[in-house]
């Protein structure tokens, strides 16, 4: 039998009633507003359920043995439903009712031939005639699929991108305040009511017009600013107590390993905030910002045989200042608590050295560009890179990092290698490193009150009088140090006039 591509039957516009859109591999936040967005447009959408240890064994059955573990566990994620659902109503209900939109790409690295593994484990189940639709990462409108049914276009893909950056910003005040709460579980709670409340707002979303001017809309409207600052509101009720000298852990990675949470990577992030650390969870808003610097020094290669190029530079160059400024005016209407976006143009120049940045496989130069970014500004103590097991540009990667360290011994960098099943050994060697960053965070916290002459029982005195500073929200100026205990003693010293 010739092999034949596969290509999805016709999703047709009376089937939307009928037919659930299946989607995953972003967190449950960002997976719920992007759930509120297609809502808006009236799709019946549903993510699939958080990946687990059974997917990957799930996986392995079904696809290449040789693939990457985020292949493994999503293609185990999507089958494992679906075997459900063909145990409960039947497998012409499945093909019928159901179907997936995943992202796709092209180049060298495996996130390319997703879709392929996707396919495999499909005929493997007898479900060949299932459809799967891509949603090209690089293209804002890509018109209607196959049949009509399903519509790339700019309300869609605006709704997307506008539910990612709001789950972005959730998550960095999630990781900033749970680390400090005074009474457990209370972020936990907020953050669970303020995703909700944002779903509410993605699904009644006002969509006027069509093409750039629901584009218009989005950038120039204060509907998600006004949501976010009703947010913020919410997050003023948690207590924190910033006086915990913490290490700070900034996660890097393959962009499925560091985004999920859960099993597909050990539940790293819970498991360093339980090990005493603070996490600065990686936004998927710098994974956009890239694609865009890519795109600009693609058309820059171009301008010797494109008397065009520049032009198209110019004009990519003013679309992604655009989207850094949508980014910055949505962190405004949340105080500026969540972390800046890093500069694109500086974390090529730091990576230039070790990485050449036309070497585009994963987040290409970006993981050395982004260990060094935090490493100069005093963003956190310590990286930890999640990397696939045999994931060809992360091991680029950790090679160049290599010589980042001869150059930067004190620099503290764990990569770990994830494999979905060794999670003893994965966590052992982050927690080595972990170790040291610890010692670092205390000693830099001690030197902070011996400078300001400072004790915690004055500065907890201090609060009393102020009880503002001991809310979530209280924005903590960065004051060259990387701890938050740090910075709070030196702020706190500016506010009594000890420095």
């Amino acid at each position: 039998m010739h092999y034949t591509a596969y290509r999805p039957r016709p999703f047709r516009k009376e089937e939307r009633e009928k037919v659930t859109i299946l989607f995953g591999g972003l967190t449950w936040k960002h997976e719920r507003l992007v759930q509120g967005a297609l809502h808006n447009l009236n799709y019946k959408a549903e993510p699939l359920p958080n990946v687990s240890r059974t997917d990957l064994d799930v996986g392995k059955e079904l696809i290449d043995v040789g693939a990457c573990c985020p292949t493994i566990f999503t293609t185990g994620n999507l089958i494992s439903f679906l075997k459900s659902k063909v145990q409960d109503h039947g497998r012409d209900y499945v093909v019928d009712r159901y179907a997936f939109l995943t992202a796709g790409a092209c180049g060298p690295c495996r996130f390319g031939q997703y879709h392929e593994s996707y396919t495999m484990a499909l005929d493997g189940l007898g479900l060949r005639d299932f459809r799967l639709f891509l949603l090209d990462q690089n293209q804002l409108d890509q018109g209607p699929a196959n049949g009509g049914g399903l519509e790339i276009n700019l309300p869609f893909t605006a709704g997307i991108i506008w539910a990612i950056l709001c789950g972005d910003l959730l998550t960095d005040l999630e990781y900033m305040t749970r680390p400090y709460e005074v009474h457990p579980g209370e972020t936990e709670r907020v953050l669970r009511d303020s995703v909700e409340y944002l779903y509410e707002v993605f699904r009644d979303r006002p969509i006027k017009g069509k093409k750039w001017r629901v584009l218009a809309w989005h950038l120039l409207s204060d509907y998600f600013t006004g949501a976010l600052r009703r947010v913020k509101k919410m997050w003023e009720a948690i207590e924190v107590d910033r006086l915990q000298p913490k290490p700070k852990v900034k996660i890097t990675g393959e962009f499925w390993l560091q985004t999920h949470e859960g099993d597909g990577n050990y539940n790293i992030k819970r498991w360093l905030e339980q090990e005493g650390a603070e996490i600065i969870p990686p936004p998927i808003a710098v994974w956009l910002d890239y694609l865009l610097r890519s795109n600009i020094q693609k058309l820059e290669d171009k301008r010797v045989i494109d008397k065009r190029a520049g032009r198209k530079v110019a004009l990519v160059r003013t679309l992604q200042r655009v989207y850094r400024g949508t980014y910055n005016r949505l962190r405004r209407a949340l105080g500026n608590l969540p972390y800046e976006l890093p500069d694109q143009d500086e974390l090529r120049r730091l990576a230039a050295p070790y990485f050449h940045n036309r070497l585009a496989g994963g987040e290409g130069d970006m993981l050395v560009g982004k260990a060094l970014y935090a490493y100069h500004h005093k963003k956190a103590h310590m990286i930890c890179e999640l990397s696939p097991y045999s994931c060809m540009p992360n091991t680029m990667s950790i090679g160049a990092m290599a010589n980042v360290l001869g150059q930067y011994p004190d620099l503290l960098y764990a990569p770990i290698e994830i494999k979905g099943d060794a999670e003893v050994h994965a966590l052992s060697r982050c927690q080595m490193i972990l170790t040291e960053a610890k010692r670092r965070a205390q000693q830099e916290f001690d030197e902070a009150l011996m400078k300001t002459g400072l004790t915690v029982e004055a500065i907890r005195r201090y609060e009393e009088r102020h009880p503002e500073l001991r809310m979530a929200t209280y924005r903590v100026p960065h004051r060259g140090f990387a701890g938050t205990a740090t910075n709070y003693v030196l702020h706190i010293a500016e506010r009594m006039g000890k420095i």
